[in-house]
């Protein structure tokens, strides 16, 4: 995920992510995320995608029960964090300047007998991906992490890597500019994608996707 500076009340719609925390409740589990706009800027703060997300996958439209699974541009954690909470082995990843930040917030919200279920690595789009095994993730999660244009290629690079044949792709985000149809388009050069989840009142958006594998009748 990319950082912006901090810029006092630049925005007045974005004072409640200026708060020093955010409370929710998913798997049965009070959860408080600690935010730091003025330090990481977008990087530590929790967005609607993520929440939408959690509510996704709290319904269970996922099994997520030994789910190998991998959670890019996590920022707070709060997406890794659920996914872990039910069930999931959760590698969560974010740039080396947010790690610390990261590892942090889901020390403190993962209890002692599932803290082995998270790990906390450091992940760049598109470099050093041999540091993570070859299509060796059943799930990837990412949260409101399409909108910067140059992050594209390297995005869908990362994906093509990490997933596994049968590996199922959820994206949250909302489409605000064309650029953001523009990577669903791109994407949809290399896996399948749907649209699986709406919520209206926050205007985010679900997408599924998933590898189009070779036809074995050709």
């Amino acid at each position: 995920m990319a950082l912006v500076p901090y810029v006092e009340n630049a925005v007045p719609a974005l004072s409640k992510l200026q708060n020093s925390s955010a409370r929710f409740h998913f798997a049965s589990h009070d959860i408080l995320i600690a935010q730091d706009w003025r330090k990481l800027g977008v990087a530590a703060v929790v967005w609607d995608a993520a929440v939408v997300l959690c509510m996704y996958l709290e319904l269970g439209h996922v099994d997520l029960k030994g789910k190998v699974s991998i959670e890019l541009g996590a920022g707070t954690g709060l997406v890794g964090i659920v996914a872990a909470l039910l069930g999931a082995k959760v590698t969560i990843t974010d740039r080396k300047c947010a790690l610390d930040f990261l590892s942090t917030n889901v020390k403190a919200n993962l209890p002692s007998d599932l803290q082995q279920s998270a790990v906390v690595s450091e992940l760049s789009w598109g470099e050093d991906l041999a540091r993570f095994p070859a299509g060796g993730f059943e799930l990837v999660l990412g949260a409101d992490i399409v909108y910067l244009e140059d992050t594209f290629v390297p995005l869908i690079q990362t994906l093509q890597h990490l997933c596994a044949d049968a590996a199922v792709v959820l994206l949250a985000c909302r489409i605000r500019y064309e650029r953001d149809s523009t990577f669903l388009n791109m994407l949809r050069g290399h896996f399948t994608v749907q649209e699986v989840f709406y919520e209206k009142n926050r205007d985010i958006h679900i997408y599924k996707a998933w590898k189009q594998l070779p036809r074995s009748d050709l």
